[in-house]
C-alpha cells in the first residue's frame, strides 16, 4: 500500500490526524470514533512518506491486546518494522538488554503479584491480613509507587487526595516500607519498579539515553487519559524534549484514577505544548443514533473529568452517530438479582436464536462478586458463556495443539492434499487432524469448548484472508505466534460476562447493562464528587460498548423475598422514560419465598446470606451441617448419567452446591425440595420425581 492508498477511506477528521506527521499532537476520541484506525494511517502514511523509519517508531498502549491489534493493523498497512508494545513490555526489553553493560550480575526476577510478598511484609510488622486485605493492601502500594510517593509519606499523600486506605495508614506505611526492604533483598522487581529503574538507568547513564534517542524519535501513545505519574515520568525520558509525540485519548472514558491514572496530562496537552495540533474525533461508527443519544445523556449531565474546569469543558466530546436507526435501549426493573439474571438469560437465548452469534453479546458489571448469579442463569437456559479474565486462551491445550501442527504444516511446506488451497482451506485442513468439525458437537460441555477453541482460529484465518488475500500459511502462522507472545486471543463464541473496567476497549452487537442501582452504580464507596463522576463514565463506557441492542436493568432487592428498598441508578434519572417496565419475580419463586422477610436466614445461625453459594445450601458457609454423603455420591452418579443422555453440562442440570444442599437437606416431599434455592419450577417438574427417589433410596 502507498502513502495516499493509507489515506483512502478516511473520514476529514481522521485524515486530518494521518496527516499531521510531525508533532506534537493531541487526539480527542470519542468511543467507537475510529481512533486506533487513525492513529495507524498515521504512523503508516508517516513511514511511507519517509517523514520516519518504522525502526524508530514507538507505539506504546495499556493492555497487550491492545498493543497486538496495533501491531496486526500496521503489519496490513505496510509498515511492519514498527514497535508497538506497553508501557511495561517496552521497558523490561530495555532493561534487559542494557542491565549486562550498567549493572551486571543476575538481573532480578520480575513478579506478577505482590500478594505473598506483602503477606511477608505484615508478618514482619506483627500484623495479620486476610486474603482480601493482603490484595487492597497490594493494590495500595502499587498506588503509592506509581504516584511517586515512598513510606515515609504515604500518610500524607493519602490525606491529601481525600483516599480511603484499606487499613491504618500506619501500619500500610509500614508494611510498605517492610514490602520494598524485603523486595531488594531478595533481588525482586514489581511492575511500578520496573518503571522507576528504567528511568533510573536513562537518567544516570548518558551513552544509554543516547542510544534509546537514537532508536526511538517518534512516538504514539494511545489511552493518554490512562497515564498515570510514573508512566509519564518513563515517558518524558524516551521522549527526552523533543517534539514527536502524537497521544490519543477519551476524557470521558477516564475510569482508573484509584489506580494512579489522571486525565490531566491529556486535558492540559496544550499548555505543556502550546504548538501543538489538536484534533477531535467525534463520529461515532460503532453505534445506533439511539445508543450514541444515550451515551451523550449520560455524560452530558456530569461535570466532566477531574473537577469539571476549564479544560474538561474545552475538551468536551459530543458524539456524532453515523450508523442507520436501530432498537431503542430498553429498561427493566427486577424484584431480584436472580429474577434479574434469569429473564436477562432468556433474553440472550432469544439473542441469540434470532442470529445474533453469543460472542456478541456481553452482560456487564459493575464489580466481578456479580458474575456468580449469571453464570449460573446462562447455564440454566443452555447459553454458552465465557467469563472475561479465565484461562489464556493461547494456554490451552487444543490450542497449543494447533499451533504446532500448523507450525509443522509450515516447515513441511504443505502435503498433495493442501496443494493449491487457499489459506482459509489450509487451515482448517490442518485443524481436521486436531479435532475441529465443520458442525460443533451438540451441548455446551469440553467438547463444545474445544471446539470452539478451534474454530476460532479457523475463523481468524478467514479474517487474514479478507484482509489480505495473498496471506499463505506462514503469515498466518506468525501471525498467531505473534499474537501468543503478547496474550492477543481471537474472539471465543459465548456470551461474554465482565465488569465495566474490564470491557473498555471492547464492543458487542448486544449489550445488557445490569445491577444499575444505587449503592453498586455509583458504588456505595464514591463519596467525592469525583469519584461520583467516575462512576458516571464507567457507565458511559458501559453504554458505548453496544452496537445495536442496549438493555439496562436493575433490582429492588439483592435476594428473592428481600425488602425491595432499592433504588434505580442516579445516572439515569430522567432517561427511562416511558421505555421502563416492571418485571416481577417468576410467580413460584414469590409462593415459596414471600413468607420470608428480607435476606434468606441461615438455618444453623440465622444469620442473613448474601452470597450466592450460601443461599444455595441455606445456611453460612463455615456454619456445620450434617451432609448425607452416599446420597451426595447417589447424586453425582444420577447427574452424570443424565447430563451424558441430555448431552449438557453436568452443571446445566444441577450445580454442585445444589447437590450439596439436597445432600445435607435430604428432602422428603416436593414442597420440601422446592424450599432449596435453585430447584425452580422447572426443575422440580424435571427432576423432581428422580431426586426423591433417590433420596428414599
Amino acid at each position: 500500500m502507498d502513502a495516499e492508498g493509507v489515506l483512502a477511506g478516511l473520514d476529514p477528521d481522521q485524515r486530518a490526524v494521518a496527516e499531521a506527521v510531525h508533532g506534537p499532537v493531541c487526539v480527542l476520541a470519542g468511543a467507537g470514533t475510529g481512533k486506533t484506525r487513525a492513529i495507524t494511517h498515521r504512523i503508516a502514511h508517516a513511514t511511507l512518506t519517509g517523514a520516519v523509519a518504522p525502526q524508530r517508531v514507538l507505539a506504546v498502549t495499556f493492555t497487550t491486546r491492545a498493543a497486538g491489534e496495533l501491531r496486526a493493523r500496521l503489519h496490513r498497512l505496510g509498515a511492519p518494522g514498527v514497535q508497538a508494545r506497553t508501557f511495561h513490555a517496552a521497558a523490561l526489553r530495555q532493561l534487559s538488554y542494557f542491565w549486562p553493560r550498567v549493572v551486571g550480575g543476575d538481573p532480578p526476577r520480575i513478579i506478577e503479584s505482590k500478594i505473598s510478598l506483602v503477606a511477608d511484609a505484615a508478618r514482619a510488622c506483627g500484623l495479620s491480613y486476610g486474603r482480601s486485605e493482603l490484595r487492597d493492601v497490594a493494590s495500595e502500594i502499587e498506588w503509592a509507587k506509581v504516584t511517586q510517593h515512598r513510606p515515609e509519606d504515604y500518610a500524607a499523600a493519602v490525606a491529601s487526595s481525600s483516599r480511603k486506605a484499606p487499613a491504618d495508614v500506619v501500619d500500610v506505611a509500614r508494611v510498605y516500607a517492610m514490602y520494598e526492604q524485603l523486595r531488594r533483598e531478595r533481588n525482586l522487581l514489581d511492575f511500578e519498579g520496573m518503571l522507576e529503574l528504567t528511568v533510573a538507568v536513562l537518567l544516570e547513564h548518558p551513552e544509554v539515553a543516547r542510544q534509546v534517542h537514537d532508536q526511538y524519535r517518534y512516538f504514539v501513545v494511545d489511552e493518554f487519559q490512562d497515564v498515570n505519574p510514573l508512566q509519564k515520568l518513563l515517558l518524558d525520558t524516551w521522549v527526552g524534549g523533543r517534539k514527536e509525540l502524537c497521544v490519543v485519548g477519551d476524557p470521558n472514558q477516564t475510569i482508573y484514577s484509584f489506580t494512579g491514572a489522571t486525565p490531566s496530562y491529556l486535558l492540559d496537552f496544550t499548555q505543556d505544548h502550546p504548538d501543538a495540533t489538536v484534533v477531535k474525533l467525534v463520529r461515532d461508527y460503532r453505534s445506533t443514533p439511539q445508543v450514541v443519544q444515550l451515551a451523550n445523556q449520560v455524560i452530558g449531565q456530569g461535570r466532566g473529568p477531574g473537577t469539571g474546569g476549564a479544560s474538561a469543558r474545552r475538551h468536551k466530546l459530543e458524539l456524532v452517530a453515523q450508523r442507520e436507526d436501530g432498537p431503542e435501549p430498553v429498561y427493566n426493573e427486577y424484584d431480584d438479582e436472580v429474577a434479574e439474571a434469569d429473564d436477562v438469560a432468556r433474553r440472550a437465548r432469544k439473542l441469540i436464536d434470532e442470529g445474533v452469534p453469543a460472542r456478541e453479546i456481553a452482560v456487564l458489571f459493575r464489580i466481578n462478586a456479580q458474575s456468580e448469579t449469571y453464570e449460573a442463569a446462562l447455564a440454566a437456559a443452555g447459553v454458552p458463556y465465557v467469563l472475561r479474565g479465565a484461562e489464556r486462551f493461547f494456554e490451552r491445550p487444543e490450542v497449543r495443539e494447533a499451533v504446532i501442527r500448523l507450525r509443522g504444516a509450515t516447515r513441511a511446506g504443505g502435503d498433495a492434499e493442501t496443494e493449491g488451497m487457499g489459506l482459509i482451506q489450509t487451515v482448517r485442513h490442518v485443524l481436521l487432524g486436531a479435532g475441529f468439525t465443520d458442525r460443533p458437537p451438540e451441548g455446551a460441555g469440553a467438547a463444545r469448548a474445544r471446539w470452539e477453541s478451534l474454530a476460532a482460529l479457523a475463523q481468524l484465518a478467514e479474517d487474514m484472508a479478507a484482509d489480505d488475500p495473498k496471506a499463505g500459511l506462514p503469515e498466518f502462522v506468525a501471525e498467531l505466534e505473534e499474537r501468543a507472545a503478547a496474550q492477543h486471543a481471537p474472539p471465543l463464541e459465548g456470551v461474554t460476562l465482565a465488569s465495566l473496567h474490564a470491557a473498555k476497549g471492547l464492543e458487542w452487537d448486544a449489550v445488557f447493562l445490569i445491577g444499575l442501582a444505587e449503592g453498586t452504580l455509583p458504588i456505595i464507596y464514591a463519596e467525592t464528587p469525583e469519584q461520583v463522576e467516575e462512576e458516571r463514565r464507567l457507565l458511559y463506557v458501559g453504554i458505548t460498548r453496544a452496537r445495536a441492542h442496549l438493555s439496562l436493568s436493575w433490582a429492588l432487592a439483592r435476594a428473592p423475598g428481600g425488602a425491595r428498598f432499592r433504588k434505580p441508578s442516579r445516572f439515569l434519572d430522567g432517561l427511562t422514560g416511558k421505555t421502563a417496565t416492571h418485571t416481577p419475580a417468576r410467580a413460584d419463586r414469590t409462593k415459596r419465598r414471600t413468607a420470608k422477610a428480607g435476606p434468606q436466614p441461615c438455618r444453623i445461625c440465622g444469620r442473613p446470606l448474601t452470597a450466592a453459594v450460601e443461599r444455595k445450601l441455606g445456611r453460612c458457609a463455615d456454619c456445620p451441617a450434617d451432609l448425607n454423603e452416599d446420597l451426595l455420591m447417589r447424586l453425582q452418579d444420577w447427574r452424570t448419567e443424565v447430563s451424558a443422555e441430555q448431552k449438557v453440562p453436568a452443571y446445566v442440570v444441577f450445580t454442585d452446591a445444589t447437590l450439596q444442599a439436597i445432600a445435607e437437606r435430604d428432602p422428603g416431599s416436593m414442597e420440601e425440595l422446592a424450599q432449596i434455592a435453585g430447584i425452580g419450577r422447572v426443575k422440580l417438574d424435571k427432576y423432581g420425581e428422580q431426586v426423591l427417589a433417590l433420596c428414599g433410596g
